[in-house]
């Protein structure tokens, strides 16, 4: 039997999004303004979202039923994501800034919009201002969720928000401190822009312009990782700036509503949060040993700067942002595993941040434990608690079904890399850093993949949807059972 979707309500969502988009896409068209540079890519690509908008909203005009199912969220917000992707391509493909036309411009696009940060540009300093500010735009939005955004702005998704949101949301379970989805997500992106707000004017004191200030605030806090300068931070040789980003991505790589309880006077929800607290043992501890290895090494030539370096990329990749001031390829094996396991691992849940997830983590680690117990005592009762509170055997094997997903996609990803012609340490970093949405590889596609095949992007696309998505929202449409009651 065939499951009955609410197509209208689908439909109507999408053309909201796409007048939305298009109304965030005048900002643009000021920067180029005020650059004097052409406007003939922003035109059409308004006129892109006026006309998908409009025939959308015409799709969905009798729509009478504003309640949505779990099935409707999910084919919604997958939607959303490719349909802007697609759209959010047309200023790359018009201003000629990639080599391969369409396919480059598409995984641009959906790099940005996932917040992976994985480019396919070469010389970005050479790109329109405007064409830079999409760049960081794109990402900025994507790191609270482009549909959250709409619900914050717009509240009059009915019923379906609250699905909506589970579904773009990441974590385990996600929190509602109001009664109202729509006033939960107007505080969060309330947060989100201080946190822009702040970092931007303490990069703007330092050695960056306004104009790099902005972009890179927007994609620190977002855990994007985009760049307006072909040597990415590294270029503005300034302490100051790495340990001020370190800071932030360390800020953006939390869960966002613990944030929000820190600054609303309630810092200690936030320090007695289990995860926060292992997430910063974990980084803490990472970015020691990291510090020993390039020291006994010899790779710097202080030890502050060696402890700067170990700090900022441990950060970068632990919260999935993935701003590079090293080649991670010259620290050697030992290194580049420590960067595997912080890409997999990654932020805390309900933060901007991609991969597994901390509480994920954590998870796995005390059921594995309590297996070991079981194995001694077979009919002891072993319950898997988080902050205290027991968490129910059908959570637990929720997570235990995630991280196994998680984990053959990457496989999955990584074979079909290996098939295209890609070495293996390389394809095995590229799967993981888009599944994770990290941004940066090890190997020949460090830092660009221009060089790359069609498939190879493609695969990558796929990867960095599902994983910024958590995985089952995305896979979840491809079976059979979503379409069935």
């Amino acid at each position: 039997m065939r499951a009955t979707i609410n197509f209208r309500f689908i439909s109507r969502i999408l053309g909201m999004m796409c007048f939305v988009e298009g109304t965030i896409l005048l900002s643009v068209i000021l920067i180029a303004l005020y650059y004097h540079e052409s406007l003939m890519p922003w035109l059409v690509t308004l006129a892109a979202f006026v006309l998908c908008g409009s025939g959308l909203s015409y799709l969905g005009r009798e729509l009478k039923r504003k309640m949505a199912s779990r099935r409707e969220g999910m084919l919604t917000v997958t939607s959303v994501w490719l349909l802007l992707s697609v759209l959010g391509m047309l200023p790359y493909a018009l201003s000629h800034a990639t080599r391969h036309g369409v396919v480059d411009a598409f995984f641009e696009s959906i790099s940005g919009f996932t917040t992976t940060g994985t480019t396919i540009l070469y010389q970005v300093e050479h790109l329109d201002k405007s064409l830079l500010f999409w760049r960081s735009l794109t990402q900025w939005q994507g790191g609270m969720g482009i549909v959250v955004f709409t619900i914050a702005l717009i509240p009059v998704f009915g019923g379906g928000a609250s699905q909506i949101y589970n579904a773009e949301t990441t974590g385990i379970t996600h929190d509602r401190f109001l009664p109202r989805i729509s006033d939960v997500a107007r505080w969060l992106w309330g947060v989100y822009l201080l946190e822009t707000s702040l970092l931007f004017l303490l990069l703007w004191v330092g050695p960056m312009n306004c104009f790099d200030a902005l972009c890179h605030a927007m994609t620190c806090i977002s855990t994007g990782g985009y760049s307006t300068r072909d040597a990415g931070v590294a270029a503005y040789h300034s302490p100051y700036t790495e340990y001020v980003l370190s800071a932030f991505m360390f800020v953006g790589s939390l869960n966002i509503t613990l944030v929000y309880f820190a600054l609303k006077g309630q810092p200690r929800r936030l320090l007695r949060d289990e995860e926060f607290r292992s997430y910063a043992f974990f980084i803490a501890l990472i970015t020691l040993v990291l510090t020993l290895w390039l020291a006994l090494h010899s790779e710097y030539g202080t030890l502050e700067e060696t402890f700067r370096s170990a700090l900022f990329m441990t950060t970068s990749l632990g919260s999935s942002t993935g701003f590079i001031t090293q080649d991670v390829t010259a620290w050697g094996g030992f290194a580049w595993m420590l960067a595997l396991l912080l890409m997999f691992v990654n932020g805390c849940a309900g933060s901007t941040s991609g991969g597994l997830k901390m509480s994920r983590f954590i998870v796995l680690l005390k059921n594995l434990y309590n297996e070991f117990k079981k194995q001694i005592h077979p009919h002891l009762l072993t319950p898997v608690l988080m902050n205290g509170r027991q968490l129910s055997v059908s959570v637990v094997h929720q997570i235990l079904a995630f991280c196994v997903l998680y984990v053959l996609l990457l496989l999955f990803g990584a074979l079909v890399l290996l098939a295209d012609g890609n070495g293996f340490i390389s394809s095995l970093s590229l799967a993981c850093s888009a599944i994770s949405n990290s941004g940066p590889g090890i190997g020949e596609f460090a830092f660009s993949l221009g060089s790359a095949t069609a498939l190879t992007k493609f695969t990558l696309c796929f990867l960095m949807l599902a994983g910024r998505l958590e995985v089952f929202t995305v896979i979840g449409i491809l079976t059979p059972y979503f379409w069935k009651h």
